[in-house]
C-alpha cells in the first residue's frame, strides 16, 4: 500500500541506531544515508522508512512492521528493548483483532509505538 513512510525525529542518532537494531530480526537494511536522514528498506522490498532530522519533538504515531514468522517477532522485541525501547506489549497473540495476531509493542526513543506483528498460524 505504501511507496515509503517519512517521519521526522528529535535525535537523529538515537532514532537511526534504535531503527537499525530493532529492525535487523525483520531483514530490514540501511539503503541510503544523506544530509536530511536515512532510509531502512528490506533487501528485495518495494517500500522504504526515512527517517530525517527535525529540530522539532515529533508527534507521536503507531508503526507496525510485519513480520514473516513468531520468531521474528520475539527477535524484533529482544533487539528493541536492547536499543533501548520501552516495553509496550511483550511478544503474544492479540485474539482480540484475530485468532492468528501475534505482535510486540515497544516505545521508541521519541515515543513512538513500534510494532512487530506475524498473521500466520504458530508453526
Amino acid at each position: 500500500m505504501f511507496d515509503h513512510v517519512v517521519f521526522g525525529v528529535s535525535d537523529y542518532e538515537a532514532s537511526k541506531t534504535f531503527f537499525i537494531k530493532a529492525l535487523e530480526p525483520l531483514g530490514v537494511e540501511v539503503l541510503s544515508e544523506g544530509p536530511l536522514g536515512v532510509e531502512l528498506c528490506h533487501p528485495d522490498g518495494n517500500s522504504s522508512l526515512c527517517i530525517r532530522r527535525v529540530e522539532e519533538t515529533p508527534a507521536h504515531f503507531h508503526l507496525a512492521f510485519t513480520a514473516d514468522s513468531r520468531d521474528q517477532v520475539e527477535r524484533f522485541y529482544q533487539a528493541a528493548i536492547a536499543a533501548g525501547a520501552q516495553d509496550n506489549g511483550a511478544p503474544g497473540l492479540r485474539p482480540q483483532y484475530n485468532s492468528n495476531y501475534y505482535a510486540a509493542f515497544v516505545i521508541g526513543p521519541d515515543g513512538h509505538n513500534i510494532e512487530a506483528v506475524c498473521h500466520e498460524p504458530e508453526a
